[in-house]
């Protein structure tokens, strides 16, 4: 099992550091590095969603020129709203 959440935690990096866009993959690589430990495998399965939103909405997100209430308003989405790069 714990195994599987290290593997989790791995791929999950990956996909961080390699959006597709430099400056994305430094924002979201820093934010996933800066919380990957401290999240449980509920909050890593909402890592993984939160992953999969394109660069444009997370930026305006991060911007806070998006409503978050358009997304699935999880504990990653709180900490990426508030997080300071």
């Amino acid at each position: 099992m714990n195994n599987n959440i290290d593997n989790l935690k791995k791929r999950l990096i990956y996909r961080s550091l390699y959006r597709g866009t430099k400056e994305m993959d430094k924002l979201i690589g820093s934010f996933v590095r800066d919380y990957i430990n401290k999240l449980d495998e509920n909050d890593l399965k909402d890592l993984e969603v939160f992953l999969n939103y394109d660069d444009d909405t997370l930026y305006k997100l991060y911007k806070k020129e998006l409503d978050s209430s358009s997304l699935n308003k999880t504990k990653i989405i709180n900490l990426f709203i508030n997080y300071v790069l």
